[in-house]
């Protein structure tokens, strides 16, 4: 499984969209203070520093499965960015990754500071590796969480929290809109990927609705999402394509000698795109957010 997600992460680097700046100022405007932010499975430090003005950026790994560590790999695309909105928002971001190498190609602040965990971190460990406890004003995790053993994660997550007022914010993306015709032709292929998806998916189908996210609604909310922000990104039609080989479904497809791009449905995409496919459109990709404080 390792080598399923390796192959694949060049071509995701390059085709997954950025976090917006709306969702970072939304969650910031929930913590009452902004100490101190953490980040889980920082991987390049997108998230961190992002909040890293006004917070800390902690990324944990409590008892992962292979499969959460290899998701984490994949996830960590994102991270650069999201670690300057942490660094513009909090005055501290711990941003932690098992990944000694990720961390190596994250963005250096001064208030970013990275730390390499192991897989599995005790109570002790999360304290002397994370943060202490009650301090933390923000964790936040990036299309991850639906990976995770989420009984000890939470158990992990509200013995750092700030009390009160510690907030934890976790979202996910779900696949893109282009328009009808070819959004259309991608609902075709995306079924047909259905069976090549790990089980955990899911929950991001599912647009993080069924996630078992046991907090209480921030201030001036009436219940913890999900919350809709949205990506953007401009492809053409290459682009595309090679967002959908990006697939940890496609190249599982593959493996088993399954060709989900035949050249029926890349016409049928083709078609719908329009021209000569170098036509380059706005794709955007949903965004779904969980948002909550720890209860006293």
């Amino acid at each position: 499984m390792a080598n399923l997600f390796c192959k694949q992460a060049q071509n995701y680097v390059e085709t997954r969209p950025s976090y917006p700046d709306d969702l970072f100022r939304f969650i910031a405007s929930k913590t009452p203070q902004h100490d101190l932010a953490w980040d889980v499975g920082t991987g390049s430090g997108q998230a961190a520093v992002s909040v890293s003005t006004l917070s800390l950026s902690l990324s944990l790994s409590l008892s992962l499965s292979l499969s959460l560590s290899l998701s984490l790999f994949v996830a960590r695309s994102h991270r650069p960015k999201l670690l300057l909105q942490l660094a513009r928002l909090y005055k501290r971001v711990v941003a932690t990754d098992t990944s000694q190498e990720q961390l190596s190609f994250a963005p250096r602040l001064p208030n970013i500071d990275y730390r390499h965990t192991p897989l599995t971190l005790s109570p002790t460990d999360l304290h002397q590796h994370v943060a202490p406890p009650s301090t933390v004003n923000l964790v936040c995790v990036a299309q991850a969480l639906h990976w995770f053993d989420l009984p000890t994660f939470y158990d992990g997550v509200n013995s750092v929290l700030a009390k009160p007022g510690g907030v934890l914010a976790v979202w996910c993306y779900t696949e893109p809109r282009v328009d009808p015709a070819v959004d259309t032709v991608f609902w075709r292929l995306y079924t047909e990927s259905g069976r090549f998806w790990a089980a955990a998916r899911q929950m991001v189908d599912d647009e993080y609705r069924s996630l078992l996210f046991p907090y209480d609604p921030v201030d001036g909310e009436e219940g913890t999402g999900p919350f809709e922000f949205a990506a953007e990104r401009a492809m053409d039609m290459g682009t595309y394509l090679t967002y959908i080989r990006s697939w940890s479904a496609y190249q599982t497809a593959k493996e088993r000698g399954v060709e989900l791009l035949t050249d029926g449905m890349v016409s049928d995409l083709e078609k719908a795109w329009g021209g000569d496919g170098k036509a380059v459109k706005v794709v955007r990709f949903p965004i779904f957010l969980r948002i909550g404080k720890v209860r006293s």
